[in-house]
């Protein structure tokens, strides 16, 4: 992704954009501002650009004029682009996934900053390992959350869950063909509700996603994107308890016990109605524990 430049008149606020490494507006060089509102405006941006940044804003529409201007400048001349809020600056980035090259952030809290510096820091590398399957139990019935997300996944690659954020698995999302299901590659049946889900640097409990917030998709590579969630259905279903092992270290999931759903395993997936002790699968290990979400690097005992 590209740069942030902060713009703001509170101390403390500069202070803590310096220490996460921004730039500030103040210390940036010549730049060429422009508001666009109209075609003429867009125009005179193109006839304008050099060496010199173009920083624009957008009173108006904000996404097709971007999208131009990024078309016809990028890589012939610096693109940064005035935001108000988080989410804008996100959507500048992105933007026909070439993104601009920075944004000028109009920062008015710390906290804000943080998300920033959490949204610039994916796509992060989560740390995955191979884990031996030591237990399966049926579990009876219980509530557990289907989550569609506005993206499309491939094999291998799913959610990080656990009943533990100290030992997770990683569950592929529905792609795989079956002859009693069409594949759904936009969802992930997750497991039971009160599952943490890795969502880059913190977890969330499965019953808390809803439309419109974000979740993190992770590969077996441990490559990682994030994308929105567009739907949870918690329903009640028969449960499985799966155990997997490493170097003493224990994770835990608790699954729909059904043959769509699968675990990644190093070279492919499982469904969880075939796993076995002995199974080899793909598991995330921390040490800590989570204080609303957040890694704390204490003593935490969770079994």
């Amino acid at each position: 992704m590209g740069e942030v430049i902060v713009e703001t008149d509170n101390g403390e606020v500069k202070s803590k954009a310096k220490s996460l490494g921004f730039e500030l507006l103040e210390d940036l060089d010549d730049v060429q501002l422009m508001s666009i509102r109209d075609k003429d405006d867009e125009k005179n941006a193109l006839d304008l650009a050099s060496d010199k940044p173009l920083l624009l804003e957008f009173p108006d529409q904000k996404i097709i004029p971007l999208e131009n201007l990024i078309a016809a400048l990028k890589g012939k001349t610096k693109i940064l682009v005035k935001v108000n809020s988080v989410d804008e600056a996100k959507t500048a980035l992105e933007t026909l996934e070439l993104g601009a090259d920075g944004v000028v952030f109009c920062a008015d809290s710390e906290d804000e900053l943080d998300r920033m510096a959490e949204i610039l820091a994916l796509p992060l590398k989560v740390s995955l390992e191979e884990a031996e399957i030591t237990k399966i139990k049926e579990l009876g019935m219980g509530s557990r959350a289907c989550i569609d997300l506005s993206d499309l996944m491939e094999e291998g690659e799913g959610f990080l869950v656990g009943s533990s954020s100290q030992g997770m698995l990683l569950v592929q999302a529905e792609v795989m063909q079956n002859p009693f299901v069409s594949p759904r590659p936009f969802r992930v049946n997750a497991g039971a509700v009160s599952l943490y889900l890795l969502v880059g640097s913190r977890t969330r409990y499965l019953e808390e996603l809803e439309a419109g917030e974000e979740t993190l998709i992770v590969a077996r590579n441990g490559s990682t994107r994030l994308s929105n969630v567009v739907r949870s259905k918690i329903e009640l279903r028969p449960l499985l308890l799966i155990e997997a092992k490493s170097d003493g270290r224990v994770a835990k999931a608790v699954l729909q016990n059904a043959e769509t759903i699968r675990l990644v395993t190093p070279k492919g997936s499982k469904p969880v109605t075939e796993i076995k002790p002995g199974d080899r699968v793909i598991a995330h290990f921390e040490e800590g524990g989570r204080h609303f979400g957040t890694l704390v690097k204490e003593q935490v005992i969770e079994k």
